[in-house]
């Protein structure tokens, strides 16, 4: 009996903390959540692909399971986890962010424009327009991931024959903050933020991303529009259509973030059709696809889980679904209208 009633108390508990919560923490709180536990689950093919971008002489040329194999001989299970860190401090407030502004921008549209059609474009320009919000507040963790995800740097007791380039040694996160910022100053951290592949990427796969899950979610039946299969199948699905789309600029973003690390006979990139030149002659177009095979191996699971995670999370803190949304803007239209009619 005592148990039981410290269960109550427990569910009361967090059942007053749930009510007292702003919608916007909620979303903020599953979207983090969900994010947090997508991006942990696919860290070591994100190495992997980033090495594929920004490597291609040393890991393209290998292979995937050889690049693994190089990876656990150099620098351990660890290895496979370098700039995770960085990744999951960047993509936890990243990914709150970003599912909370779409709901935020979304309710914002049609509370504005009452009339606007409920389908895919409306997904779309929240979508696109909330993934450049998060993209702006969480830029330089992004870059110091792809610092530290990029360097390779191999335990002092394998043979020197057998190290790779450790042209410049972070040694964690707050240490690559550090050497980035004194090196150039803020701008430094927010270097390529503004360029056209970091805009034009994100803005077409986050709009992208939300109009092909929301739109396979409209086609499933009511009573399957919860059953955790479907959101895995429409999450991934929708993340592998996206990332199709957007992939060449986000092997040119990658490797204009590193420009700076590269050897210093490199020639500097400079703009985005510059740097898509540059790669498909120099090191040949398949390059702008260098990785992708990985990445839908990555983005499957990643962006199925952030999904499904997060749709469950919206469950257990009460947020209004879509359609609550819709009834309740309707709703207060025609209270509106019928007040003035009284008027």
């Amino acid at each position: 009996m005592a148990k039981k009633g410290e269960e109550r108390d427990m569910g009361l508990f967090f059942d007053g903390i749930i009510k007292s919560m702003p919608l916007f923490a909620k979303e903020l709180v599953a979207g983090g959540v969900a994010g947090g536990l997508a991006k942990s689950a696919v860290a070591p093919l994100e190495r992997v692909k980033i090495l594929f971008q920004t490597r291609q002489a040393e890991f393209r040329s290998i292979g995937l399971f050889r690049s693994f194999e190089r990876i656990a001989k150099t620098e351990g299970i660890m290895g496979f986890y370098r700039g995770n860190g960085a990744s999951v401090a960047r993509i936890v407030p990243y990914a709150a962010l970003h599912y909370m502004t779409y709901e935020q921008y979304r309710r914002w549209i049609i509370k504005r424009f009452p009339d606007i059609p409920r389908g895919p474009l409306l997904d779309l320009v929240a979508g696109s327009f909330a993934g450049g919000t998060a993209v702006l507040f969480t830029y330089p963790l992004d870059l110091v991931r792809t610092k530290l995800a990029y360097q390779v740097v191999a335990p002092s007791k394998i043979n020197a024959i057998e190290v790779v380039n450790t042209e410049q040694v972070y040694r964690g996160i707050l240490d690559c903050f550090s050497k980035t910022y004194k090196g150039s100053g803020l701008r430094g951290l927010y270097r390529e933020c503004f360029s056209a592949p970091s805009l034009y990427g994100i803005f077409p796969y986050a709009g992208l991303k939300f109009y092909f899950y929301e739109e396979m979610k409209r086609h499933t039946p009511r009573e399957q529009k919860k059953n955790i299969m479907v959101n895995l199948a429409c999450g991934s699905v929708a993340g592998l259509l996206g990332q199709t789309f957007t992939y060449p600029l986000d092997v040119v973003r990658r490797q204009m973030q590193v420009q700076r690390v590269l050897a210093s006979n490199s020639p500097e990139l400079k703009g985005t059709m510059e740097t898509l030149i540059m790669i498909a002659k120099n090191q040949g177009w398949k390059q702008l696809f260098s990785g992708l095979s990985i990445n839908y191996l990555k983005v499957v699971p990643s962006v199925a889980i952030g999904f499904t995670v997060y749709d469950m999370m919206k469950s257990t803190l009460r947020v209004p679904s879509h359609d609550e949304v819709v009834i309740e803007v309707v709703t207060n239209k025609r209270n509106t209208r019928t007040t003035s009619l009284h008027t």
